[in-house]
């Protein structure tokens, strides 16, 4: 069974994201997600222009239910691959990148970068190239733990591990998936819920070079439109700014912000036009170069 590109992102890092501090063996009462007091806030949201993650991109009900989470805060990686069934074949060499072979040391880009590994996994599987697989896996590891949900994703990743070498393509999707929540939910038991959001949007940006480049070859209009989700880009707009200023003003996260707003304007043209070959470059060369920063590391003040 061939794997939709975006579905593969989104699951995995749904599954990082609610791995936490909670043990398998045991579901926690409901954590609120209220940002920490402690962190300071130079923005805050209108009350009445909430945005909640799209509804096709929540959470499968009985994932939620397996790790005791009620509310996911961060879209999908797995559903966001999802999406990508749509672009026909991914073009897996073109998009192919070296994955880290370590962590990074700043919170913030270990997040984004872990949510690009899960992108990656959900990538190869759904092209069913098999031969770096193990290495997502021994990655994604190393970021949970650095963001304190080692644990609970060390399992995953030994299934991931031993179903990569017979290309059990239904098993890794479904490991992936669980990584992203696993994680979330570990995060949300820390009250570190706005960390849960970088790694979906660290998992969307890979998905937005790979289905850009998906999209353009060859460039159709019903191929462009499935890259329009401004929704998705409204909801990481408003859910970054529960990030202290200091962290939302140096990069890489400097240059995502900057990027959702030019992406943002793009996608709501005032004629109402939709995305034009030219677009979907823009849009491909600026998932690249994101990812890119991101794997360079946070910039000095």
């Amino acid at each position: 069974m061939r794997l939709s590109p975006l579905t593969f992102v989104f699951s995995v890092c749904l599954i990082l994201a609610s791995s936490g501090s909670r043990g398998f063996a045991q579901k926690p009462e409901p954590v609120e997600i209220d940002a920490p007091a402690e962190l300071p806030r130079d923005t805050a949201a209108p009350v009445d222009s909430e945005v909640g993650v799209p509804e096709d991109l929540l959470q499968d009900e009985h994932l939620r239910e397996e790790f005791g989470v009620n509310t996911f805060t961060a879209p999908s990686i797995k559903k966001l691959f999802g999406d990508l069934a749509e672009l026909g074949v991914l073009p897996y060499e073109k998009v192919r990148r070296d994955l880290p072979k370590d962590a990074p040391r700043d919170r913030t880009q270990v997040a984004l970068s872990l949510g690009m590994l899960i992108a990656d996994g959900f990538l190869m599987v759904t092209t069913e190239k098999i031969s770096e697989f193990e290495q997502v896996g021994r990655g994604v590891l190393k970021h949970a733990k650095a963001l304190g949900a080692g644990d609970r994703i060390s399992r995953h990743t030994k299934t991931i591990v031993e179903n990569s070498v017979g290309g059990d393509w239904d098993v890794l999707k479904e490991e992936l998936a669980k990584t992203q929540v696993d994680v979330e939910a570990e995060l949300v038991l820390l009250r570190d819920h706005e960390v849960a959001q970088l790694i979906s949007l660290g998992g969307w940006i890979r998905g937005l070079e790979i289905a850009a480049a998906a999209a353009s070859q060859p460039f159709s209009p019903q191929k462009a439109a499935v890259l329009a989700r401004a929704d998705l880009i409204e909801f990481f707009q408003y859910s970054l700014l529960d990030l202290p200023e200091k962290v939302r003003a140096r990069d890489p996260l400097k240059s995502v912000l900057t990027a959702l707003d030019e992406i943002h304007l793009l996608l709501n043209k005032p004629d109402k036009a939709g995305l034009t070959a030219e677009d979907v470059e823009f849009l491909r060369t600026t998932g690249q170069s994101l990812a890119k920063l991101i794997g360079a590391g946070p910039s000095k003040k």
